[in-house]
């Protein structure tokens, strides 16, 4: 094989990102030569650097290793904006015939497939991705309760049946070089023609000391990253926070630091008098996370929140909140893990407690060894001025299970569970059960399940039928009587 069979192999990955008029440094490759300016622009990107005596020496057969020398040399230059589809396959397939000689060289091909893997995936920059949810609701007020939960959502009695969007959401992914990349989310939820809005728009970078980087309106939600709850069925009780700023992680062998610096939160404030003061925010939050082994983790987390204003409804201007965490995987299938807080408030009605508490602990067992089913068993103890961020149990199938919380010197608890069954990749059924108990007179607990099945009807489409049933209880204390049932057929498409 001739040396310049394997220059022109790679040409047209790296030279369109070089000079137009690069020099020639090859003393053997006179200006008038057919291959000049292509061995220019490679000289000047470093993919081939010549003999030591300055000689190019093109005419002389190459050995593999310097052909391989040549492909390390191009992956690492190759232009992911400009490479077509047809450049990459090229550079598949030269990793892969001169796969021994790379590896020989110390270049290790499962980090080039890797490499070639990102640029293919990100040729021209843009990514586009969605999620569109319809939902068919037929309700039932049972008992004649006050809160039938479609009738709460159309503002008028009668309208137990109506089919509605309930999510369409756009993700927009630019990968700009290998360590910037920004993501941007469009999305308009609920029933009516609501304004799409940007909720996420955000850019990662890496900055020196191998420190991530990420600024713009962002999501953060350690309870969800560390697995301390599921999806979007239910929610964080400090977490899952909408926030304008800065977040900085950096790991340290089995030590993980995340820090954020933001505001322009959004979250409940428990404020009763304004619909803007949960915007009035400063936000510093920091975490300590350390994987002590494969099966033992914990750590610690803590979140200030600075309100501007001097008396925003029941809060009136700072509150802290600390949190200590840890999971222990008891086989590959069995984890237990919980976590416990500690805050302080600045609250504006005298007489209530300022340094409430609160802990979950949880269960978790997954499928694979029960064969039938997976279990997650959860229990929650929470002071009721607890300054929890999310919507916990809101699965917003018939309605929210805290609804009748109080906001008093009591402390509630929560006792759920949720069986999964996949039967195969088509089919898979679930099951939940909640109970809320508010330990407050007068104030019913709530109960509520949920029985579904899923279909799989292809890779981008799934149908779901589930059958809902919420009892909020009688009691006249209470914001939400009586008993109702929902019905709820929806489908979703991921594009």
């Amino acid at each position: 094989m001739k040396k310049f069979l394997a220059v022109f192999a790679v040409i047209a990955l790296v030279a369109f990102a070089a000079p137009a008029f690069a020099a020639n440094p090859f003393m053997d490759v006179p200006a008038g030569h057919w291959a000049y300016d292509a061995v220019a622009q490679l000289a000047a990107r470093g993919v081939i650097s010549g003999y030591p005596d300055g000689a190019f020496k093109g005419a002389q057969p190459a050995t593999r290793y310097e052909v391989a020398s040549v492909v390390a040399r191009a992956l690492a230059k190759v232009d992911a904006e400009k490479a077509s589809k047809q450049d990459l396959e090229m550079l598949k397939k030269l990793v892969m015939e001169f796969k021994d000689e790379l590896d020989a060289l110390g270049v290790k091909v499962d980090k080039i497939d890797k490499r070639v893997a990102v640029l293919e995936n990100n040729i021209g920059g843009w990514k586009i991705t969605g999620e569109f949810r319809f939902d068919a609701n037929f309700a039932s007020n049972m008992d004649g309760g006050t809160n039938n939960y479609l009738n709460q959502l159309v503002g008028a009695a009668g309208r137990e049946t109506q089919f509605n969007k309930s999510r369409l959401r756009l993700h927009f992914y630019k990968f700009i070089d290998e360590n910037t990349t920004f993501y941007g989310r469009l999305r308009t939820d609920g029933m009516s023609a609501i304004t799409p809005r940007w909720d996420r728009a955000l850019v990662d970078m890496v900055l020196p000391y191998d420190v991530k980087f990420r600024v713009g309106r962002m999501n953060f939600d350690w309870e969800g990253d560390l697995g301390l709850y599921q999806g979007n069925e239910w929610d964080a009780m400090m977490g899952d926070i909408d926030v304008d700023g800065f977040q900085f992680t950096k790991q340290w062998g089995m030590v993980n630091a995340q820090l954020l610096v933001g505001r322009n939160v959004s979250w409940d404030d428990r404020d009763a008098t304004t619909t803007t003061s949960d915007s009035e925010y400063m936000l510093y939050a920091l975490k300590l996370h350390a994987d002590f082994n494969e099966k033992f983790r914990g750590g610690v987390m803590g979140y200030f929140f600075d309100n501007d204003e001097a008396l925003v409804g029941e809060l009136k201007q700072n509150a802290s909140v600390y949190g200590v965490y840890g999971g222990f995987d008891f086989t590959p299938a069995v984890t237990f893990k919980g976590v416990y807080y500690w805050s302080s408030l600045d609250l504006a009605t005298a007489g209530l407690e300022d340094s409430p508490k609160a802990w979950k602990a949880i269960l978790d067992v997954k499928q694979d060894l029960l064969k039938f089913t997976a279990l997650w068993i959860e229990y929650v103890q929470m002071d009721n001025t607890f300054l929890e961020t999310g919507a916990q149990y809101n699965w917003t199938e018939t309605g929210q299970v805290l609804a009748n919380k109080p906001f008093n010197n009591g402390t509630s608890k929560y006792f759920f569970v949720r069986a999964d069954q996949k039967w195969n990749d088509k089919w898979s059924t679930f099951l939940r059960y909640v109970q809320a108990d508010f330990d407050t007179a007068g104030i019913d607990d709530t109960k509520n399940w949920t029985v579904g099945v899923n279909y799989q009807y292809t890779p981008a489409v799934q149908f779901r039928l589930a059958y809902d049933q919420i009892d909020y209880g009688n009691a006249v204390a209470n914001d939400n009587n009586g008993k109702e049932s929902l019905i709820r057929f929806r489908t979703t498409v991921n594009f």
